[in-house]
């Protein structure tokens, strides 16, 4: 395989420095941080389930129809991270369980992940 790519290494113990800690939580270069969502709708009540590496398992009540589970999952996210709904928007997978929500508030990941943590346990 090297043979094909040059330059391209197959060994795995370079570790690379991190940009950004691993975690739903990331910070993009133009310094907004997104949040990775794994939504669940249709929910008796909104609910944060779960904070995994890969993304914030969040119960919405609200039916994935019409674009409604996306408002109220913006409304109960920036409840949560105690920000305006303006600094929260989806990012990408309107039509998918699998969301991206763009937060542009002035607030470090760190900050969101302890909230959204709080939220979780609570």
């Amino acid at each position: 395989i090297t043979a094909c790519l040059p330059g391209l290494s197959l060994d795995k113990s370079i570790p690379k420095p991190p940009e950004t800690p691993p975690g739903p939580v990331t910070k993009v270069k133009d310094g907004t941080i997104t949040i990775a969502i794994h939504a669940k709708p249709g929910a008796k009540q909104n609910a944060i389930t779960d904070v995994s590496e890969e993304a914030v398992g969040v119960l919405i009540a609200a039916p994935p129809t019409d674009g409604e589970a996306n408002a109220e999952l913006l409304r109960y996210l920036s409840k949560v991270l105690e920000l305006k709904k303006s600094e929260v928007s989806l990012d990408k997978g309107s039509k998918s369980r699998e969301k991206v929500i763009k937060v542009t508030a002035a607030v470090s990941q760190e900050e969101i992940l302890k909230k959204l943590r709080t939220e979780a346990s609570g």
